[in-house]
């Protein structure tokens, strides 16, 4: 490909290093990001660390520094000419990936319509987009509270100990709600990642 699948900025990759000194065997493990499905006109993403040694044979090594970025085969198409940043606005945390491709066909899970007060439909959202996007890793949230026009969520599975949750939050579970439920504007994650078992995405 004479356009790289995907580069990631010196601010990104500071910040993933940092998160990934605070794992164990941080050495070993690379970003896998993986396209999990689609919503409206943009890729939906997964963004976890995996043990390098445990990726598939036909899966992508890309070097960025001193981090090996690790992209399905079959996402390669997908992302090619993709860029993991920071967000721009200030005060955003988390990280973003600029994508210039765009899905060919409609989603396939088609529109949600949800119902009822702002908690039930956070956890419509939960169940039908959320959560199954997550699973790829063996991971789902769930609701806590809602206080104003925040969410609380707290992780689980595969998702708890992540050092790659904040973004998970910030760049799916977020993202989502906020476009759905116009009367919330940010999502809290409470989970206690110090106790997770599964801090890296682990393929099937």
């Amino acid at each position: 490909m004479d356009i790289p699948v995907l580069s990631v900025t010196a601010v990104a990759l500071e910040k993933i290093l940092e998160l990934r000194s605070n794992e164990s065997d941080a050495d070993a493990l690379g970003l896998r990001i993986e396209v999990t499905g689609t919503r409206g006109v943009d890729y939906t993403y997964d963004l976890a660390f995996q043990i390098i040694a445990e990726a598939d044979d036909t899966d992508l090594m890309i070097a960025a520094g001193d981090l090996t970025v690790v992209v399905p085969e079959a996402d390669a198409e997908k992302l090619q000419g993709s860029e993991l940043d920071i967000p721009s606005n200030d005060g955003q945390s988390g990280l973003v990936l600029r994508n210039p491709n765009r899905p060919m066909s409609e989603p396939a899970d088609g529109p949600i319509e949800l119902t009822g007060e702002i908690p039930e439909q956070v956890q419509q959202l939960l169940d039908a987009r959320i959560n199954p996007a997550i699973a790829a890793h063996g991971g789902w949230a769930e609701l806590v509270a809602i206080e104003d026009d925040t969410v609380i969520v707290r992780l689980g599975g595969g998702c708890q100990g992540c050092g790659m949750a904040k973004a998970t939050v910030t760049a799916g579970i977020e993202q989502t709600i906020t476009e759905h439920i116009p009367s919330i504007t940010k999502v809290v994650d409470v989970t206690d990642h110090q106790s997770g078992e599964s801090p890296y995405y682990a393929p099937a």
